[in-house]
């Protein structure tokens, strides 16, 4: 015997769409095969629910059905009613309408019906996760903070101690760091709803900049000043590097913008090691200096420009 389809979902033939829907819903999630594996009519009663709501989820459908044109399985009643396959449920279109996937061996096959419209996105990650039916599982948010650092610390690397989320964490800064990277731990977030997936806290470094360093790369830039003696005459003179101070020779003869190369004593990282990069700049003295310009004036005039 055909059953009515308002009985087979349990509402009213008065009942709204909203309503109607609402029902469906409700025996959809008690009756998925997925959550009943050990019983074997519940797939049964899935297709049955299903099908009902197909007619009467569909406006169209529903007001042939109640006006007798289309029976409970969506065939047309009276003559005529042919080319429609018996068998109660069809992986094919259902009376015209959506098509629905059939179920076999605990799982759907085909792609017709999109039951996440009506159960909502995340139902269906959750019979696939094997955990059945339950509370909405989510990760935890992610906590953004902004960490200063000073320049030595991000080419040499450090490790720096920080209060987030009431919980005292450590940040290792990598060699090389650079303004603006940000270092990412993970869990460190705020805790998961009904879940252990805990956000990452994401540490965004600022790098103060340095009175006389630079960074390019892994390499350490600097502008050393010299004198004209020491251009003209050449010299020895320490200068800073990011691990110690080192002498270096001034050739005689030196101009302004003239590079000076110290191998290895740039930023270290797991991919190399940098070199500094002097960059040579004549300083002409500020005060007077009178010997000084009686020495250059006895000079010969000399062009130095090529244009």
């Amino acid at each position: 015997m055909v059953k009515n389809l308002y009985d087979v979902l349990g509402v009213s033939k008065t009942a709204t769409a909203t309503e109607i829907k609402s029902q469906y819903r409700k025996l959809a999630r008690k009756y998925h095969p997925d959550l009943n594996k050990d019983d074997k009519n519940a797939a049964e009663k899935f297709k049955e629910i299903s099908a009902a709501y197909d007619i009467l989820g569909d406006k169209d459908k529903r007001q042939k059905y109640d006006n007798n044109e289309i029976d409970a399985e969506g065939k047309p009643t009276g003559f005529g009613a042919g080319g429609f396959g018996a068998g109660g449920f069809d992986t094919g279109d259902f009376g015209g309408g959506r098509q629905y996937n059939t179920y076999t061996n605990g799982g759907f096959n085909g792609a017709g019906f999109d039951f996440s419209s009506l159960f909502g996105e995340d139902i269906f990650s959750q019979f696939s996760g094997g955990r059945g039916f339950g509370a909405r599982q989510q990760k935890g948010q992610d906590i953004a903070y902004s960490l200063d650092i000073d320049f030595l610390d991000a080419v040499r690397g450090a490790e720096k101690s920080i209060l987030m989320n009431n919980k005292q964490l450590n940040v290792k800064i990598p060699a090389g760091t650079q303004s603006g990277q940000v270092l990412r731990l993970k869990g460190q977030g705020t805790k998961g709803v009904n879940s252990n997936l805990n956000g990452d806290a994401l540490i965004t470094i600022n790098v103060r900049p340095h009175p006389y360093f630079k960074a390019e790369g892994r390499d350490i830039l600097l502008d050393l000043p010299i004198s004209i003696k020491e251009a003209v005459l050449g010299a020895k003179v320490t200068v800073p590097t990011i691990s110690g101070k080192v002498n270096v020779t001034i050739p005689p003869y030196s101009s302004s913008q003239e590079k000076l190369r110290l191998k290895g004593k740039g930023i270290k990282t797991k991919n190399g090691t940098g070199d500094e990069i002097i960059s040579l700049v004549v300083s002409v003295p500020k005060n007077k200096n009178a010997e000084l310009e009686s020495v250059l004036r006895n000079m010969k005039d000399e062009n130095v420009r090529t244009f």
